[in-house]
């Protein structure tokens, strides 16, 4: 069946060939989108959703998220509004509280936080392990999250257990862990940085990973300057996250790479860190994504108009950049095709603002502009 949608006042198709249009409708039939265009040439269909002059575009794809977690960290944040430093070591009370919870405790939490990213316009979205930093509880939370996110990235590498040597822990990962996980995920991922892994770790737990066949991400440079931007270019990491602190020659390694350089600015505002340098990164040529990072230390958020916001009014991002980047920039840090994008072929993935166009997304921050939600053809609000 057949669906039209038409009295689009704005459309931001992120197609290099249709741009964005007004006046528009679009058609989708089942899961995928099957015609684009000028709501005068619209053709017919079965149905029809008139959409009154109201902006559309794709639904966020959110890159980067920690949401197989139980527990809560309300202490911490208010610890550190009050002027405590921010650490890696936060992540520990986490892991504590998520070996503790039974595997339906753990599902519906996820299934919560990702109901309510949906209602935000949220139609993809990745999610990571590493608040098990064991075996058996690394091996169910990818489980878990398979059954429930698009993408599912595995982040043994997260944190070295306390008590732990840390040089049998990247064993551990690099062997038994990543065996346990990589039926279940398409990802690996490491936290580089001071706390967490050094350079020397973090290319070990890389390496084991691509010898395994996963695609690969990297937390880099979020506390400070460090390897991680150039370990994730010499490996072809798909995308880098956080990239907070940045050189002239991380920068200059982005923007002569395929590595996505995803920014966190919700992250970086509640942990009261400087805001990534997005302007650099894209007046260099660098590819950007905007993600939430939503876990429940450092960014407990879903909300990824927040973090369109965020870029357009302290970043320095125009809107459109900002859209892109958390819409076609987050599809390319997943090195997928078929979300992020509306035109022909791709997910039937889109949202609706009460807005005329997107532009009301930094012009009105912290205002719920999302009306409507429509995820592989369904729509979900």
């Amino acid at each position: 069946m057949a669906t039209l949608v038409t009295g689009i006042g704005e459309l931001t198709t992120n197609d290099e060939d249709l741009g964005k249009l007004t006046n528009a409708a679009l058609v989708f039939s089942g899961d995928r989108v099957v015609w684009v265009g000028a709501a005068a040439d619209a053709p017919a269909a079965d149905e029809r959703v008139d959409v009154d002059g109201r902006a559309v575009l794709p639904g966020w794809v959110d890159s980067h998220t920690h949401l197989v977690f139980a527990g809560d960290r309300t202490a911490e944040f208010e610890a550190r509004m009050a002027g405590k430093p921010y650490t890696a070591g936060g992540i520990a009370v986490t892991v504590g509280a998520t070996r503790a919870a039974s595997d339906d405790e753990l599902a519906a939490n996820l299934r919560r936080h990702v109901d309510e990213a949906a209602q935000q316009g949220t139609t993809c979205l990745e999610t990571k392990t590493g608040y098990g930093l064991n075996v058996e509880d690394e091996a169910r939370s990818a489980r878990i999250a398979a059954e429930v996110a698009d993408e599912v990235t595995f982040l043994g590498a997260h944190l070295v257990p306390p008590g732990a040597d840390a040089e049998s822990y990247v064993d551990l990962v690099c062997g038994d862990m990543l065996d346990a996980v990589a039926d279940q995920v398409r990802w690996a991922d490491v936290f580089c940085e001071t706390g967490a892994f050094d350079e020397a770790q973090t290319a070990r737990v890389l390496k084991a990973a691509q010898e395994r066949g996963l695609g690969l991400r990297v937390h880099g440079n979020q506390l400070g300057e460090g390897p991680g931007v150039r370990l994730a270019v010499e490996f072809g990491a798909a995308s880098v996250d956080h990239c907070t602190y940045l050189t002239d020659d991380d920068v200059e390694a982005l923007a002569a790479s395929e590595t996505v350089a995803t920014l966190l600015p919700a992250c970086d505002l509640s942990t009261r860190q400087p805001l990534a340098p997005a302007r650099r990164l894209l007046d260099a040529g660098a590819t950007v994504a905007l993600a939430s990072n939503a876990n429940p230390g450092s960014s407990y958020t879903t909300s990824m108009a927040f973090c369109v916001a965020t870029a357009v009014l302290q970043m320095r991002m125009t809107i459109d950049e900002a859209v892109w980047a958390a819409t076609a920039g987050g599809a390319e840090a997943l090195r997928r095709e078929d979300v992020g994008v509306l035109s022909p072929g791709a997910r039937a993935d889109f949202q609706v603002l009460e807005a005329p166009s997107v532009t009301h997304l930094a012009y009105r921050p912290g205002v719920p502009l999302t009306r409507n939600v429509w995820r592989l053809g369904i729509r979900v609000r």
